[in-house]
């Protein structure tokens, strides 16, 4: 078995959903008292969301890189950057280390393919839904995105910070970023993409009828795959 190097804390609900999920998934491939093999590297988000506020880009890519080589030098075989947003600088991580990093962009976009899903819906922060760095690498893999309207952009990033990192999770959230996934269905999403592990939180398959990219899961399952190839 592979050592999985994650660097989390962005938030720390997020690091526990990765934790949890990697555990679950190799108890139920190999049973048993079988665990994956972890490094674990948490960042202060607090830090992180100040220079992001400040958009200082290359001091976040810094600081997300030095705990990229902390990770490599505890005996990680691979990397996971534990966020959607701060794969901004995933080029910039990855660059430090000399152990591959499976960039979550490049894992969604193969889950839609084999759902032959070709256009999605993206919902996530204000960051991701705005820059390019997360769709663009979507769109090389041949999946293009729509993003929810402009006027609910700050609404979605102040639920996902003052919310959902919080672990509280609302009925009233859940109703309102339902109707937002319904006006990307009705934009021509073939599907939707829960850009933040967060929202997989709140939104469920059940909850809406577009099919669901859980981002979370779908870079956990890919870990497995890798660590236990």
């Amino acid at each position: 078995m592979q050592t999985i190097g994650m660097i989390g804390g962005m938030s720390w609900e997020s690091s526990a959903v990765y934790y949890r999920d990697l555990n679950l998934g190799v108890q139920e491939r190999l049973g048993g008292l079988s665990s994956p093999r972890l490094v674990l590297s948490s960042v202060d988000f607090a830090e992180l969301t100040e220079l992001e506020g400040e958009e200082r880009w290359q001091q976040i890519g810094e600081l997300l890189a030095d705990a990229a080589r902390g990770v490599e030098r505890a005996g990680a075989d691979f990397l996971l950057l534990c966020t959607t947003t701060f794969h901004k600088v995933a080029d910039q991580v990855e660059a430090a280390v000399g152990i591959p990093l499976i960039h979550l962009a490049d894992v969604v976009a193969q889950a839609c393919q084999e759902q032959g899903v070709a256009k999605v819906g993206f919902i996530g922060t204000k960051v991701a839904m705005e820059d390019g760095f997360f769709t663009d690498r979507l769109a090389t893999h041949g999946v293009t995105t729509v993003v929810p309207a402009q006027q609910h952009h700050d609404w979605l990033n102040a639920a996902i910070y003052e919310e959902l990192v919080h672990g509280s999770v609302l009925p009233r959230t859940r109703r309102r970023v339902v109707e937002i996934i319904e006006e990307l269905w009705d934009a021509g999403a073939g599907g939707v993409l829960l850009g933040c592990t967060e929202l997989e939180l709140l939104i469920k398959q059940a909850d809406v009828e577009l099919p669901v990219f859980p981002c979370t899961t779908l870079h956990v399952q890919a870990a497995l795959d890798r660590a236990l190839a």
